[in-house]
C-alpha cells in the first residue's frame, strides 16, 4: 500500500509538473512537512508569505502541499532535484544530499539566532549555496530556522556534562547527534519521532533534545520535568528550488521568487523565534523547571561536545571537511 501511495504521489507530481512546463513555467508546487497554521508553524508561515508574495507581484501561481502531504524530507528533497516538486523548505534531509550542510551541526557553533542569521546571510551562506548547488541541482533561495535544539528530561536538573552523565537521551538516527550526547556523557538512544512520547512516558529514556517549539507544541513539556535552554544545535531551513525550473523561468519572474523566498525565510525566522519565547513561558506556568545556563557553563558543554562531533565530521567530510574551517572562520567573524 505505501509503495502504491508513492507511485501515485509521483504520477501526480509530474502531471503538475509537466502543466507548470507547458503552461510557460507559471505554476510551481511548494511542499513542506509541517502544519499548515502559519501563527504555529515556521515553515507553514514561509511558505504562505511565499505564495502571497510570488501571486501578487507576478503572472505565477503557487500550490502549497504543508504536513507531508507529499512525503517526508528526503522524498521532497528528491522530488526537487527531478522537477516534480519545484520548491520545498527541508531542514535535516539537505545535509543527506550534500553533506557540507552537516557543519551547521556542529555543537555550540552558534551564540545567538543573530550570529546564525550573520553568517547564513553572509558570504558563508552563499558560498554554502553555491557548492550545494554544484553537488544537488537544488538552488537555495534563502535559509530559515527550525531553531535552537534544548535538552529535556525527568531525573534532574542539568546545569553541566556531569549533570548527564547516566542519563539516556532520544536523539535522532543521524551519528552526529550521537556522538555528541557521547561527548558530553549521556547515553544516545535513536528512536523514531513517532515513538518518542511513547518512549519517554515508559521510561525507555530519560530525556531527548529539541527545539522548544517543538518540546511544547507536542506536548512533551508534560511528559519531561526538567529543560536546559543549552541551545546546542543551530537548525537551519533550507527553501530550495528545481535549478532546472529556475533556469527555465524569465529573469523578472527568478527576482520574484528570490525576492520572496528571502521574506519567507525572514517570516519563518520570526515564528521560530515568537514561539520559542512563548513556549519557554508556557512551559513554565504549566509546571516544568526551565534553566538557562550561563556563558561559562556553555563553554563547558561545548569543550565536552564539540571535539567528538568535529572529529567523526573531518572522517566523515573527506575534502569537504574545510567546510569546518570555514564556517568556524564565518562564526569568528561574525562575533567580533
Amino acid at each position: 500500500m505505501r509503495s502504491i501511495t508513492k507511485t501515485l504521489l509521483a504520477v501526480t507530481a509530474l502531471c503538475g509538473s509537466l502543466a507548470a512546463t507547458t503552461a510557460g513555467a507559471q505554476t510551481l508546487r511548494v511542499a513542506h512537512v509541517d502544519p499548515d497554521d502559519w501563527t504555529g508553524s515556521k515553515k507553514g508561515a514561509a511558505a504562505q508569505i511565499f505564495k502571497n508574495i510570488v501571486e501578487s507581484e507576478s503572472d505565477m501561481t503557487v500550490e502549497l502541499f504543508p504536513a507531508g502531504a507529499l512525503g517526508n524530507e528526503d522524498e521532497l528533497v528528491a522530488q526537487v532535484q527531478d522537477n516534480l516538486t519545484q520548491v520545498a523548505l527541508v531542514s535535516g534531509a539537505m545535509s543527506k544530499v550534500c553533506p557540507a550542510a552537516s557543519v551547521l551541526d556542529i555543537p555550540y557553533t552558534f551564540s545567538s539566532a543573530t550570529v546564525a542569521w550573520d553568517v547564513l546571510d553572509g558570504p558563508f551562506g552563499d558560498e554554502l549555496a553555491q557548492h550545494c548547488l554544484e553537488q544537488t541541482g537544488l538552488r537555495t533561495l534563502a535559509y530559515g530556522e527550525t531553531g535552537f535544539r534544548n535538552f529535556t528530561n525527568n531525573t534532574r536538573e542539568i546545569k553541566s556534562p556531569a549533570d548527564m552523565e547516566g542519563l539516556k537521551f532520544r536523539v535522532q538516527p543521524i551519528p552526529l547527534y550521537v556522538e555528541m550526547v557521547k561527548g558530553l556523557g549521556g547515553e544516545p538512544t535513536p528512536i523514531a519521532w513517532t515513538e518518542l512520547p511513547n518512549a519517554l512516558s515508559t521510561g525507555v529514556v530519560d530525556g531527548q533534545e529539541n527545539p522548544v517549539g517543538v518540546i511544547y507544541n507536542n506536548g512533551l513539556h508534560k511528559l519531561q520535568k526538567y529543560m536546559t535552554l543549552d541551545g546546542h544545535v543551530y537548525a537551519a531551513d533550507f527553501i530550495v528550488i528545481s535549478d532546472e525550473f529556475y533556469d527555465m523561468l524569465e529573469p523578472a519572474q527568478q527576482e520574484v521568487i528570490s525576492k520572496a523566498a528571502r521574506v519567507a525565510g525572514t517570516m519563518g525566522r520570526a515564528i521560530q523565534q515568537w514561539n520559542t519565547a512563548e513556549g519557554v513561558g508556557k512551559a513554565q506556568a504549566e509546571g516544568m523547571q526551565v534553566y538557562a545556563p550561563t556563558s561559562d557553563e556553555i563553554a563547558a558543554f561545548a569543550e565536552k561536545a564539540q571535539p567528538a562531533v568535529v572529529e567523526y565530521l573531518r572522517g566523515e567530510l573527506g575534502d569537504d571537511a574545510e567546510w569546518i574551517d570555514r564556517l568556524q572562520s564565518a562564526v569568528a567573524d561574525a562575533t567580533q
